[in-house]
């Protein structure tokens, strides 16, 4: 049986609504202009007793099976640049229960990492923000926004953040047709990485159909083009969702392969999910609420 974790902490989905590439650096990176929300769903974080023989990383859940507990367990990652940052933290044993499909384009592994760090920080009485920043951009580009777990304009690599205030409520089906899409495949088959910014100034939106219809007039994803191309059954996921009743908007989320689709409420959104799931078995498909401002709070449990 598993021991009682002592804290953990939520690493809720990431989805973009809009991922424009407007530039790209000397260094290589893309330069990106989106707009990004959190989804009250995603993996979990415990930190655990130490047991006899203890292992510093255990990975459960539904994805378990395709994540290795190795360096490069973003996780693992995440505990050592902790440790580095602050020396004689007190670093227990974590767990990983893995309820996000893999390579699935809503910030699984950075959300991890951010969670870790998040814990960490709380079991140790830490209260740095700059510092924790500091941790989550070593993680990669989406680390600093998963730290941050709100809406957000995400601009630069993805550092650059500004508070996406007076989002309406609405709530989401996440759908992903069972596979997993390599970033950096997407990247290569982009054609343009100069494409045109966000607009400068965001609405406010009276209710979910002003901003799907915003999403709809005003914004993309550019990397939804290379990556149909990497995986065409994408397109196909994008019209089934679009085509449920009370859809109001359906797009592909980062670079793939996980769609998501708009709904006003949580009745439409449970029900649009149930239909697709008789439909199509192998998709992998949630229906989720937009996050709460404490989505990111560590809750202790021993």
């Amino acid at each position: 049986m598993a021991s009682a974790p002592l804290a953990r902490a939520l690493a809720p989905a990431k989805i973009n609504l809009a991922l424009h590439v407007v530039g790209r650096r000397p260094d290589g990176y893309h330069s990106l202009d989106s707009l990004v929300v959190f989804a009250a769903f995603g993996d979990m974080i415990e930190a655990v007793p130490a047991a006899p023989v203890a292992t510093p990383l255990a990975i459960e859940g539904p994805f378990a099976a395709g994540l290795a507990a190795g360096s490069d367990n973003l996780v693992l990652r995440a505990a050592m640049i902790f440790a580095a940052h602050y020396p004689g933290a007190a670093i227990p044993p974590l767990r990983l229960e893995k309820n996000l499909p893999l390579a699935s384009g809503i910030g699984g592994g950075s959300a991890d990492g951010a969670a870790t760090l998040r814990l960490l920080a709380a079991l140790n009485g830490i209260r740095d923000e700059s510092g924790l920043a500091a941790c989550a951009m070593k993680l990669g580009a989406d680390g600093p926004m998963c730290l941050a777990s709100r809406p957000l304009r995400a601009r630069g690599i993805g550092e650059a953040l500004t508070a996406w205030e007076g989002l309406p409520p609405f709530h989401m089906v996440l759908a992903n047709p069972g596979i997993g899409v390599s970033t950096p495949a997407v990247f290569r088959r982009l054609e343009r990485p100069d494409n045109p910014p966000l607009p400068d100034a965001l609405p406010v939106f009276r209710d979910a159909a002003a901003l799907a219809a915003f999403l709809e007039a005003a914004t993309r994803n550019d990397l939804a083009g290379p990556a149909r191309l990497e995986a065409p059954v994408i397109a196909a996921v994008e019209d089934r969702l679009a085509a449920s009743p009370g859809c109001l908007f359906a797009r592909m989320s980062g670079s793939g392969a996980t769609v998501f689709g708009l709904f006003p409420d949580s009745e439409s959104a449970r029900r649009a999910a149930a239909t697709l799931e008789e439909q199509h078995a192998s998709w992998w498909l949630r229906p989720v609420a937009l996050a709460a401002p404490s989505v990111g709070a560590v809750s202790r449990t021993g």
